[in-house]
């Protein structure tokens, strides 16, 4: 059974130190979703409140109609993986799955093929009388996601599961997770500092920082249309660019040093001469030929195959990224002299103090 989790006004302090002050939270059943931010934010702390392995100071959780606060960790029927995989090293691969089927006192043919299931899903059948120290990180994090699915629990909670693991480990691992989520439509909690694998595996995101929640959304709506500037610096790579909004002839438009950007899109509190942060994603500064754009000089370029990305100096002295599809003719020099358009639809503006996003 799939369950929808309910959070409203979480607590959570140590002494006189708040880790979260406030904190309402409504997750669907089944839904895949991230809880995202900086080290010491506060997702882990939350996420094992939700396990009930932390206290709770004020608040009540939800699994369903039923408060869980008070209930004990076992009973709450969830699934966990930690960042050091947590599997028993004297145990084989096939006995480490069939552990929490066996603590809860199944008939042995259940457990046999519950187990056999789990291992098939994971590809790891052909490991399941290795010891784990004989498996590759991924191979035993693959064990631990196992295990954790093998009792079918109402939640699977996922605490940083791949921060051990290499660069192409973490994107094979997460497409398991992702699809043996998508298979089995387990309600999942998952817990990351890194913004790609949050986008690549959930269906909503909740950005976190100082123990609040900055914005929950899809992963489109983060990256196209963040809430502050928080969001916009935290969710991909952004420009932030300190900029004055101008009254035109056609509206009010962003006055980036002399090339004005008409802006259709503000909120009733953009205002004429108003001191704005300008959000501009590396892939929305166009390097154009001809003189009309902002100018710059080239400071050092990137190759990376598909893309080639540019670094370039203002004549503001700003420094600005750009990402471009990689020309089958010359990179452009050090030194060059260039001119770029802006995306006017796709760029974010907020207040000076980034606070609140100034697109309606």
């Amino acid at each position: 059974m799939n369950v929808e989790i309910k959070i409203n006004h979480a607590l959570k302090k140590y002494g006189d130190n708040v880790i979260i002050p406030d904190l309402s939270l409504d997750i669907k059943p089944g839904e895949f979703f991230t809880l995202l931010g900086p080290s010491g934010c506060g997702k882990t702390t939350l996420l094992r409140m939700i396990a009930g392995f932390n206290s709770i100071e004020g608040g009540d959780f939800y699994f369903g109609d039923r408060r869980i606060n008070d209930l004990d960790p076992s009973k709450r029927n969830i699934g966990m993986v930690f960042q050091n995989y947590a599997i028993f090293p004297h145990l084989t691969v096939k006995k480490n799955v069939a552990f929490g089927l066996q603590n809860r006192k199944m008939p042995k043919d259940k457990i046999d093929a519950q187990t056999e299931k789990f291992l098939t899903m994971m590809k790891i059948q052909e490991y399941k009388d290795r010891l784990p120290d004989r498996l590759s990180g991924g191979q035993q994090q693959r064990v631990a996601l196992a295990r954790a699915l093998a009792i079918e629990p109402d939640v699977l909670l996922m605490d940083e599961p791949l921060s051990n693991l290499d660069a192409k480990l973490r994107v094979e691992i997460r497409e398991v997770i992702k699809e043996s989520q998508n298979e089995l439509g387990i309600t999942t909690v998952y817990v990351t500092h890194d913004q790609e694998e949050a986008m690549a595996v959930s269906d909503r995101i909740a950005v976190m920082n100082a123990g609040v929640i900055q914005q929950i959304g899809t992963p489109k709506a983060l990256y196209q249309r963040p809430a502050n500037l928080f969001v916009a610096t935290f969710i991909g790579r952004t420009n932030v660019l300190e900029k004055k909004l101008v009254k035109t002839e056609n509206g009010l438009a962003v006055d980036f040093d002399g090339y004005y950007v008409p802006m259709s899109n503000l909120t009733a509190d953009a205002q004429d001469g108003q001191v704005i942060q300008a959000s501009v994603r590396p892939e929305e500064l166009v390097i154009v030929d001809g003189d009309v754009g902002i100018e710059g000089t080239v400071e050092f370029s990137t190759f990376l195959g598909l893309n080639t990305h540019y670094l370039v100096r203002l004549k503001t002295g700003e420094r600005v990224e750009i990402i471009q599809e990689s020309r089958i003719d010359d990179i452009l020099e050090k030194g060059s002299q260039v001119r770029m358009t802006v995306k006017g639809e796709k760029i974010n503006l907020f207040t000076q103090d980034g606070a609140k996003t100034l697109i309606a």
